[in-house]
């Protein structure tokens, strides 16, 4: 029997849950035939991702709020230029990008449960401490131990959810979760506009007030999240030891073979630097990271000086991010369905190209307003999309851990860049800014249509026989030395994870 007609015979439909060779079954004494699939997916999704949804949206919340309390004069209090300002807003990118890598790696060797709620523990107690800062010395400080907590939960949640559901399966959950965040850039305008009304209470100002409560809000939910947060499904509480298998078993035939552990080997992060996919992701989070920051840091202060004052900008911000929620949940739904996010992407990047192009040439504030509905419903369902994508094409979950975190963490930090390039002396309609954010969707753009042309020519040359390896007792002429020997299939796949050649790429 040759190697490719062994990997069809064992992976003929993808979405089953059964595996025709027993001896690669994990847990094969455990019987479960009795699990119903509906009933169970569903339990699982509202254990894993509402809380979830909540984290980040406090993490959206707590990064953009210094937007808000800038129109409330946080700034003339605190005795800053517009330049430190910018500088403030920088220093915290610097650590929560380099952060992201080593925090994905801590979340899989620790628990879910342990690590997520510790970081929101820090940066909770970081965000309301920036009610009381005094100075620029203070505030910056603040900023990058910010920066250091809040790195890893967005990659963390990314990689956690890639370990419980199935490719075609994660882009409407990436998606329910990353809606989030279009929630909290509407909330943090009705909620900025609220909690200013507090303005001299207990003698301090009303931004300081945004910062205190929503500090004192992430930091319950930190305590919180010890106890209501599951761990991976191979240890998860809320189910049983049937439920387990059944869903690690559904998960290795979904081609993620290490759903049922993995122990760590430093090969794993050098296989993520040596694989072209690593860097493509990383343009691609690029195109969306950058132009992201800059989004949520200055919408308001966008539509404040298109001739709003800055209650009216601030409320004015939250159909903007109620348009991009709904668009955020309907793509995600949208690229689990139709299988081809490559396509989504390329049409997504390309309606934010339109929107920027608008915003650069507009000279008319309503022409502008609406540029930014494009913007925002261009930049946010590109993230669970693309998020999905990449994840669903990198196997190992070690790996796949620190692919994820290194083009988060690459992204992420374009936000320092972007977080500089709407100046006051560009105002009001900022077209350096938006120039520069139009060419990082141009990059985002063009390294989607290069990944979905790699992905194309790699499976291509699988189906071909081109990276068939040589296994021990099974005769393929297509078999070459060059693409690995190993005792078995079950060996090959486990070692080479998405280049074994029987792993096929999504589109």
């Amino acid at each position: 029997m040759s190697l490719e007609s062994a990997s069809q015979k064992e992976y003929k439909d993808p979405e089953t849950v059964i595996v025709q060779d027993a001896e690669n079954v994990y847990r094969p004494d455990v019987d479960t035939s009795a699990v119903d699939e509906r009933k169970l997916m569903r339990r699982i999704d509202w254990h894993v991702v509402p809380w979830l949804a909540v984290l980040y949206l406090l993490n959206f919340l707590d990064r953009g709020n210094i937007g808000n309390a800038k129109l409330y004069h946080m700034t003339d209090d605190l005795h800053i230029t517009d330049k430190q300002y910018l500088v403030a807003l920088t220093v915290f990118f610097f650590p929560y990008s380099l952060f992201e890598p080593p925090s994905n790696l801590a979340l899989r060797k620790l628990r879910p449960s342990m690590w997520l709620s510790f970081i929101m523990l820090v940066w909770g107690i970081a965000m309301t401490l920036h009610g009381v800062v005094t100075n620029y010395a203070g505030l910056v400080g603040l900023r990058v131990l910010l920066g250091l907590a809040e790195a890893g939960l967005y990659p963390g949640i990314v990689f956690y959810l890639s370990c419980w559901y199935k490719r075609n399966e994660l882009g409407t959950r990436v998606g329910v979760f990353f809606s989030s965040a279009t929630i909290a850039g509407a909330f943090s305008g009705l909620l900025a506009a609220a909690i200013h009304n507090m303005d001299g209470v207990g003698g301090k100002p009303g931004w300081a007030w945004i910062f205190i409560l929503e500090g004192l809000v992430t930091v319950l939910c930190a305590i919180a999240s010890f106890f209501i947060l599951s761990d991976f499904p191979d240890t998860a509480k809320f189910l049983n030891e049937t439920e387990r298998v059944w869903v690690v078993r559904r998960l290795q035939a979904d081609m993620k073979f290490s759903a049922g552990g993995e122990k760590f080997k430093m090969k794993y992060v050098w296989q993520s630097l040596a694989d072209w996919k690593t860097w493509l992701a990383m343009g691609i989070y690029m195109g969306f990271d950058g132009p992201l920051f800059a989004f949520s840091l200055f919408t308001p202060t966008i539509i404040n000086q298109l001739g709003f004052q800055a209650t009216a900008a601030n409320l004015l911000s939250v159909p903007v991010y109620a348009w991009a929620c709904l668009m955020t949940v309907a793509i995600g739904f949208i690229g689990d369905r139709v299988k081809t996010r490559a396509w989504v992407n390329l049409g997504l990047f390309g309606s934010g190209l339109v929107g920027y192009i608008i915003l650069i040439c507009s000279t008319n504030p309503s022409l502008s307003y609406f540029a930014v509905y494009l913007a925002a419903s261009s930049i946010y369902p590109t993230i669970p999309n693309s998020v999905a994508w990449v994840s669903s094409n990198v196997e190992g979950s070690y790996k796949r851990s620190a692919v994820l975190g290194m083009a988060i963490g690459w992204g992420n930090l374009n936000g320092a860049v972007t977080s500089n390039v709407y100046r006051s002396v560009d105002k009001p309609w900022y077209r350096l800014g938006h120039g520069i954010v139009l060419a990082y969707i141009a990059i985002g753009w063009i390294c989607s249509l290069a990944l979905y042309i790699h992905l194309r020519r790699e499976n291509a040359a699988k189906e071909r026989g081109e990276r068939d390896e040589v296994i021990d007792g099974v005769d393929n002429k297509n078999a070459r030395e060059e693409n690995g020997h190993f005792e078995s299939i079950e060996a090959a796949r486990m070692e080479k994870g998405d280049h074994w050649s029987g792993f096929r790429y999504s589109l």
